[in-house]
């Protein structure tokens, strides 16, 4: 074991603080990671504020919590048996750092869907001590090398493909799953964090792309990041003008809505990807809406170690990067308010030197 410092939340209700971590010397096949930087993901603050307990954490969150699970970084040591990587590469981790890698899922690259539960990056138990796992709010992490990716982009964008790693790949993994490219009309509901990588990627699939906002002040960023269309979903003419025209959406809203007013955007056969969990459930969507039209109400993980590698060598070719703010680790908690807020545009990203003037 060694010592790393780290940011966590001492309970739902702590800001987060310094803290002194263990993490593992590296087994057989483990990889040792220097975090040069950390995405800041609405899940992280989900979690350290107990908000998903009992709903996607059946145990609660276990503290103290160290959050983030979209890392770079770069290889300092290797266990005996890893091979594919050497020390001072530039490397990522995402969203989870084990699984079984038997079962079926895991077999066809579906490790997020793992049968026996996929360990993930932080607030899931280790598959061989049992122990909690912390995430990528510290200086360091040591990771599977099964579950560690490949990199080939340039320093100077290396704080932009970090929300890759979470934001990216749950927008990536919908959108391939359901074959989205050129001939097809795809919505993107909410320009967030997640949203804002969806217009990029259906764009650059060769899709037609609608996004949906309700806010006006958004309308031009979407056409920079690549929407041919731009719908403020407050007003019920431009909603009209679209209903039974859209192939595919994908809904990244993560508040209860209703689900009825989006489908009703599909044409025959047309299938309504949800990415987003709201703390309570969404109202229930009108069976007739469902039936008319042949509609698909669908819902997507994070794809697999396969795919966010897929995902992240077609952003590498195609310059598809995230919009980014670095931030301080000691702005943390405002970065938090803020996300809270919806006052980012459009994703906090942690530059890892700052945790140094922690100690």
């Amino acid at each position: 074991m060694f010592k790393a410092l780290a940011y966590a939340a001492a309970s739902k209700t702590s800001p987060m603080a310094p803290i002194v971590i263990s993490r593992r010397e590296p087994r057989l096949n483990d990889v040792n990671i220097e975090i040069l930087y950390c995405g800041v993901c609405h899940t992280d603050i989900h979690t350290a504020q107990g908000e998903w307990d009992g709903l996607i954490y059946p145990n609660g969150t276990i503290y103290p919590c160290v959050p983030g699970h979209e890392i770079v970084g770069r290889v300092t040591s290797l266990g005996p048996n890893a091979k594919r990587f050497k020390v001072g590469e530039v490397v990522a981790v995402g969203t989870m750092v084990d699984s079984c890698l038997e079962c079926d899922s895991c077999r066809v690259g579906r490790e997020s869907y793992c049968e026996n539960s996929a360990t993930w990056t932080y607030n899931a138990p280790d598959r061989v001590t049992g122990e909690n796992t912390q995430g990528g709010y510290s200086g360091s992490i040591v990771v599977r090398e099964e579950f560690v990716l490949k990199l080939n982009f340039p320093e100077q964008s290396l704080a932009a493909v970090a929300p890759l790693l979470c934001a990216g790949i749950t927008m990536w993994s919908p959108l391939r799953h359901w074959k989205i490219g050129p001939g097809k009309k795809v919505g993107i509901v909410g320009i967030g964090g997640l949203g804002h990588m969806g217009i990029k990627f259906a764009r650059a699939l060769g899709s037609h792309v609608v996004a949906f906002t309700t806010s006006e002040s958004k309308c031009e960023d979407a056409v920079k990041l690549g929407a041919h269309e731009v719908v403020v979903t407050p007003n019920p003419q431009e909603m009209s003008a679209q209903a039974g025209k859209l192939d595919f959406v994908l809904n990244t809203l993560a508040v209860p809505h209703s689900l009825d007013a989006y489908l009703a955007l599909l044409g025959h056969g047309g299938t309504m990807a949800l990415v987003g969990i709201p703390e309570k459930p969404h109202p229930s969507p009108s069976v007739a809406s469902l039936i008319g039209l042949r509609r698909s109400l669908a819902g997507s993980l994070v794809g697999g170690i396969g795919e966010t590698q897929e995902m992240l060598d077609f952003c590498a070719e195609h310059g598809v990067l995230a919009e980014t703010e670095t931030i301080p680790i000691q702005a943390i908690e405002t970065a938090f308010a803020r996300i809270v807020k919806n006052d980012i545009r459009y994703r906090f990203v942690i530059d890892m030197k700052s945790l140094q003037r922690s100690v």
